[in-house]
């Protein structure tokens, strides 16, 4: 069984590029895949873009852990903006004595720190990306 996690977004390769930085990963190149489905005539060439010089599917992005442990990160662009709160999130795990370092860095990388919490026991850090959808430093 394999589990992937899909955020509705409205730039599905900035949201990609993100997510794929705050777990040290890359965004999966799809390119030569895009490219065979638009020559085969499976995919319209205005669903095609170019991203960093190679082809992509223009309202799909994905990120995968290369040591297949973590999920999948699939990005797919939808009309509407976030309007309310996350019903489901994500949890990222790092060392107590680095949260604070962490929570710096993702910071940098677009997102805003929204809430701290040490309700439950271990300090959490509530973050939300850079639409606006929750996550926490745990």
């Amino acid at each position: 069984m394999r589990t992937q996690i899909a955020f509705d977004c409205g730039d599905p390769h900035a949201q990609a590029e993100f997510w794929a930085q705050v777990y040290g990963r890359s965004v999966d190149d799809h390119s030569a895949f895009v490219d065979q489905l638009v020559a085969d005539g499976r995919l319209p060439a205005e669903e095609r873009i170019q991203i960093n010089g190679r082809s992509a599917f223009r309202d799909v992005a994905t990120s995968t852990d290369p040591t297949g442990t973590e999920p999948r990160l699939y990005f797919q662009k939808v009309p509407e903006g976030k309007t309310a709160k996350n019903r489901c999130h994500i949890d990222v795990h790092v060392e107590e004595d680095q949260k604070l370092a962490e929570v710096d860095r993702l910071i940098a990388l677009g997102a805003e720190h929204y809430d701290t919490t040490a309700d439950r026991g271990p300090t959490t850090y509530v973050m939300r990306d850079p639409e606006g959808n929750e996550f926490c430093i745990h």
